[in-house]
């Protein structure tokens, strides 16, 4: 996943990732902070930018961004003074109002724990990217939620921790070195962005804490470590997919690559690409960065067009998600478009409308890939709609962890589970296992834009048949 230092867009869990159902609370953004109601918060207001103590919450502090309802606040107040019951009753009631906050359905649940539990913690960016934090958390909340109540890892309760780092490097490495010195955290899930996986993971390593990022696909963390893993297949599989989805099955052989060379995401997508159409007998023509202060997306496709580009291929990182909508915009479904999953947001199927319906995407997951799985309908019934790839796959890392745990309910014991070679876990819609990399041993999904009602923009993606 892409670096994100800007308050994001919507992310695609259908009305789940941005709004608090019960409560006729939405997300919204402009330049300044969220948008809250008739609310306008700033950043700083958010607590972009809190001390380390207030980073880090089990159920005494909120981290949610904005106003949160008097019953959920009733409720931390009430684990901050150890009065658990009322904790647990406040909790549901806060669950009532709404019902796909998991921050809320965290805290219950540990809220609900004795004295004795086994604990991990999940580093979110709920400073700068709350959208993909309640994503994540969702995943987490249900693997955590599922295990507890069906008596626990052999009878000894999952405690939660969450943990904003805000999809800062500097602030990942910080938060990790706290959760080292924490003998009582057995696992991380997360970082977020790659560049904040790789950045703590070094702390991760050298403190032996196991860390499962589900979002994090830089090539540069195969074998990064031997205590990072991740749950989410690496950009080369996703490149591969396309580049061959490109060369295969659309018959084309030109294309040129839109990327930011400000993250390490979009870099390492890029560049994977680039040696997969090679390797699938087409080229690319032309790199465009994104980034760039004299970017233009109007002078960057005349040139493309010059040079018999046929395919777009678009691995923008949510900074530069906005640029990659203009190039579909002015595009005008002239060229195939291609890209990877920061663009799978609601905000794609917003803004690109028309002009985006037949995009393909590589992502990890999609709720329709695998009709044999119980994990959709679960959780929908938990959430009230459908969930993003996010959720899935940190649902995946919280459940690896979970049977790590089973094994050896230890530091090490975590590590050399999930490094045996017979270690598995029922995943969202596979079976998880890992390689010696560290990567997750499973293939992408791609992905199409099409007219629809699921998301609520009037566009959907669909897996590709």
């Amino acid at each position: 996943m892409s670096q994100k230092n800007e308050t994001t867009i919507l992310g695609l869990a259908l009305l789940l990732t941005v709004g608090i159902v019960g409560g006729g609370v939405w997300w919204f953004t402009n330049g300044s902070g969220f948008k809250i109601g008739n609310t306008i918060i700033s950043n700083q207001e958010t607590g972009s930018n809190p001390s380390l103590e207030n980073r880090i919450s089990f159920g005494e502090k909120t981290l949610t961004p904005g106003d949160i309802s008097p019953v959920k606040k009733e409720g931390v107040q009430a684990i901050t003074a150890k009065s658990y019951d009322k904790a647990i009753a406040n909790f549901t009631a806060a669950l009532k109002l709404n019902r796909n906050d998991p921050e809320a359905l965290i805290f219950l649940n540990n809220a609900r724990i004795g004295s004795k539990s086994y604990t991990i913690v999940a580093s979110v960016p709920f400073g700068t990217d709350p959208n993909a934090a309640l994503e994540i958390l969702r995943g987490i909340a249900q693997a955590q939620n599922q295990i507890n109540s069906s008596g626990g890892v052999k009878g000894v309760p999952l405690r939660v921790g969450i943990a904003n780092d805000d999809d800062n490097p500097e602030i990942a490495k910080q938060i990790a070195s706290n959760l080292v010195t924490n003998s009582e955290v057995l696992g991380v899930v997360g970082p977020n962005t790659s560049d904040s996986t790789l950045a703590a993971g070094t702390i991760y390593t050298s403190g032996q804490l196991v860390a499962i990022s589900p979002t994090s696909t830089s090539v540069k963390i195969s074998n990064f470590s031997r205590y990072v893993f991740r749950t989410v297949p690496s950009d080369f599989m996703a490149a591969r997919s396309l580049a061959n989805y490109m060369v295969k099955t659309l018959q084309k052989k030109n294309a040129v690559v839109f990327f930011n060379s400000q993250s390490n995401y979009s870099q390492s997508l890029k560049s994977e690409f680039v040696s997969s159409v090679s390797l699938e007998g087409g080229q690319v023509s032309s790199e465009f960065d994104l980034s760039k202060v004299d970017f233009s997306a109007a002078k960057s496709l005349e040139q493309a067009t010059k040079q018999g580009a046929e395919v777009l291929m678009l691995a923008a990182n949510t900074e530069t998600l906005d640029k990659a909508l203009q190039v579909i915009q002015i595009n005008q479904k002239k060229l195939t478009l291609l890209a990877g999953d920061d663009v799978y947001t609601v905000k794609t199927l917003e803004i690109g409308r028309e002009q985006a319906t037949g995009m393909v995407l590589a992502v990890p997951w999609h709720i329709d890939s695998d009709p044999k799985s119980d994990f959709p309908q679960k959780s929908r019934q938990l959430w009230g709609g459908d969930v993003s790839w996010r959720s899935a796959l940190s649902y995946d890392a919280t459940v690896a962890l979970i049977e790590a745990l089973k094994r050896n309910p230890t530091r090490s014991g975590v590590q050399q589970a999930l490094f045996s070679s017979d270690f598995s876990a029922t995943g969202a819609s596979s079976t998880i296992r890992f390689l010696a990399s560290g990567d997750r041993n499973a293939p992408v999904k791609l992905v199409k834009i099409v007219p629809g009602s699921r998301s609520g923009a009037g566009y959907d993606f669909e897996p590709v048949r």
